[in-house]
């Protein structure tokens, strides 16, 4: 059944691609994956294979790569993506030596796949269960492990009917899992080589923290030119620069997020000298949604970055004195968070909220929407009191009109945030230790 599931979605994938520019890169990746292979594996060199589904997954795996690099430089790195969102944004990074996409899981593309690279050891990151590709690997004893994964109730490896595919999971060497939840599910259906490591974005997010960039544009808007403001005793920072009140920050944000903070700054009259700025980093950049976040922010002094960055004699009075700082460019992110007082995560009014963990590494308390039960980071955050959950527009101005009235509470929040996210960094350790026995058969082999 798995089988023939499998030639029915490459049909529709084949269809598909004529219409969809995303799909059409996948289609095209997975069929050009034989010809990168042939050309850039080296005879003789011993491979360790990283999957990745996309972008998220890649991030978890990224720390236990380049540790095991760091540790082995005399291994190569195999990683391959199944989506292009991962693939085309990381398809130079230098961690890794052989970047493709992962051919379909048809017997022969498994069979071919592994012929070629013929790898030591397999890292599978979260939820990449590939049956033909495990059952190959195990029929040639190369052990396969399953990092930060996590299982719930509902998946298929758990129902009466999933029981043949669940066969699948019989082929690891060995579990990482995230919670207890999941080794007590694997253990239900008499599996017990599982470890509780935790997860191992906790050391990525880290990783990044350290690696953050200081941007000047940042650092120019969160401050206010007072030049002409009245006097005070109360200037604090650069000379003749004051500090606003506090920096809200915005992290992929889509209408229905902007459309309740948005709100709450404008009614309540939070904009202006020494009271708030508000940084804006939205999950799509287009024209469209762009021109819609201004027209929502009609009246006040906004700026795109790329405006900005554009025009090198604007003088950093101009983002001194700007309300709103629209951040219309990719990869900046992880780093802008470390300019807010208070952070908040988009997604959570539509299908799920994106990265909680680059937001509260910071030390600062974090704000996300209901959609947010599957993941563990954002119960966490929630339950040591670093992270708040809204449902409506009532539950976000609750919130901020306590962060604006309780410095206290503003800063136990932040720091209960980034304790949270110290407090389970490890798991990139645990894992390779746990593994190091195989990893040194290898090494010595």
């Amino acid at each position: 059944m798995y089988n023939i599931i499998i030639y029915a979605y490459l049909l529709g994938v084949a269809i598909y691609s004529r219409f969809n520019e995303k799909v059409r890169k996948m289609w095209r990746g997975e069929r050009d994956a034989f010809r990168v292979l042939r050309e850039k594996v080296e005879p003789g060199a011993r491979y360790v294979w990283f999957h990745a589904a996309s972008l998220g997954e890649f991030e978890q795996g990224r720390p236990l790569m380049e540790q095991l690099r760091r540790e082995h430089p005399e291994l190569k790195i195999l990683l391959t993506f199944f989506s292009p969102s991962g693939y085309e944004v990381r398809k130079n990074y230098e961690g890794a030596d052989i970047i493709c996409y992962l051919p379909l899981d048809t017997i022969r593309n498994a069979r071919r796949f592994l012929r070629i690279i013929r790898p030591e050891i397999a890292f599978f990151i979260k939820y990449e269960f590939w049956y033909n590709y495990l059952h190959i690997l195990k029929h040639r004893g190369v052990p396969a492990y399953s990092v930060s994964s996590i299982f719930r109730d509902g998946q298929v490896f758990f129902r009466w009917y999933g029981r043949q595919y669940g066969r699948v999971l019989k082929c690891f060497t060995h579990f990482y899992v995230q919670n207890d939840k999941s080794r007590d599910l694997l253990a239900s259906i008499g599996i017990n080589n599982v470890t509780i490591t935790g997860d191992t974005r906790f050391d990525r997010v880290i990783q990044i923290k350290e690696g953050a960039m200081n941007i000047k544009e940042l650092e120019w808007f969160t401050q206010f030119n007072v030049a002409d403001a009245p006097k005070d005793d109360d200037i604090q920072g650069r000379s003749g620069c004051k500090l606003p009140q506090g920096v809200f920050v915005a992290g992929s944000s889509w209408p229905p997020d902007e459309e309740i903070f948005i709100k709450y700054f404008r009614e309540h009259r939070l904009f202006g000298y020494g009271k708030w700025k508000l940084v804006i980093a939205p999950h799509v950049i287009g024209e469209d949604h762009l021109r819609q976040i201004e027209q929502q922010l009609e009246g006040l002094n906004v700026l795109r970055l790329s405006a900005v960055r554009s025009k090198d004699s604007l003088p950093c009075t101009a983002l001194q004195e700007a309300d709103v700082l629209i951040i219309d460019c990719f990869g900046l992110l992880s780093s802008i968070y470390r300019y807010a007082t208070v952070s908040y995560v988009g997604g959570g009014f539509g299908v799920s909220i994106h990265n909680t963990l680059e937001a509260a590494v910071w030390g600062k308390p974090v704000i996300f929407g209901p959609e947010n039960q599957k993941f563990q980071e954002a119960q966490g955050l929630k339950q040591c009191g670093g992270g708040m959950e809204i449902k409506s527009y009532d539950d976000f101005a609750g919130i901020m009109d306590r962060f604006n009235t309780d410095g206290a509470y503003l800063k136990q929040a932040g720091e209960k945030a980034g304790a949270y996210v110290k407090s389970l960094a490890g798991a990139t350790q645990k894992i390779l230790s746990h593994a190091e026995t195989e990893i040194n058969k290898l090494c010595n082999s």
